[in-house]
């Protein structure tokens, strides 16, 4: 159902604008629609989907059984972790496959490398976090409000806390919490990062013009990457320490 409906939505909107706007360039209407797409809906199934999974084990009695098995936990996440991951790269390949085949029949829709290096990104980013969260709840239920909530903080809240806050704030203290908010909010992360390699770093003016440069160099770029890996590792590593823990707790 999540594959039949996002490739719908996916390839109904990137077809809308590659006839309305065609493609001339790295970052068109064509590439901004696939950014929003991506960073508005694909979260939104994973932190769901994924956390609903951690939490349907603990909630029907199997991760106690597996307990009683000598598996160790971490193995466990990294199972649980490999398993999303794998399903949600599926599910675009699938999406990007459709896309492609319907474009061709108007002309060729053509998707940028990097917009598939920075789906793989969230894929994996985002299918770690929703395992911390399924680690924290106890019934799916649960999984589902942490999702939903998490969610709406990182796509929707955030942003609308940082317009609030930007009304009675100097223009230059802003200007910082922006450039935090880009590092520990994950879509915005993902976002950036997208603008960075796809030399579109412009679009965000002046005032980012030093921190885009150093990302856009050799050391930003491994820099970038050792963040992204940290958004990984983290909730991961939060995750069994929270398994572990409750499985001492009984």
């Amino acid at each position: 159902m999540v594959t039949v409906l996002f490739a719908i939505v996916f390839t109904a909107i990137l077809m809308i604008q590659y006839l309305a706007v065609p493609q001339v360039g790295n970052f068109t209407r064509q590439t901004a629609s696939l950014l929003n797409i991506l960073l508005f809906l694909l979260p939104l199934f994973m932190l769901t989907i994924g956390s609903m999974n951690i939490a349907s084990d603990q909630e029907s009695g199997w991760l106690r059984l597996l307990r009683t098995y000598p598996l160790k936990m971490c193995h466990y996440i990294f199972t649980k972790y490999i398993a999303l991951v794998g399903v949600f790269t599926g599910i675009m390949v699938f999406v990007y496959a459709v896309a492609l085949f319907v474009g061709s029949f108007f002309g060729g829709l053509t998707l940028p490398l990097f917009a598939i290096g920075i789906t793989l990104l969230l894929i994996m980013m985002f299918n770690a976090v929703s395992i911390a969260l399924g680690s924290f709840a106890r019934t799916r239920l649960h999984a589902l409000a942490l999702g939903l909530g998490v969610w709406s903080l990182v796509s929707l809240l955030s942003s609308y806390m940082l317009m609030a806050v930007g009304t009675v704030i100097a223009e230059h203290v802003l200007q910082k919490l922006v450039m935090v908010s880009m590092h520990v909010n994950p879509l915005e992360w993902v976002r950036y990062g997208y603008f960075i390699f796809s030399d579109q770093t412009a679009v965000l003016g002046p005032a980012f013009y030093d921190m885009s440069a150093f990302y856009s160099s050799a050391l930003g770029t491994l820099f970038y990457i050792a963040i992204s890996v940290l958004w990984v590792v983290v909730p991961l590593t939060l995750a069994v320490f929270v398994l572990k823990r409750r499985g001492k707790q009984g």
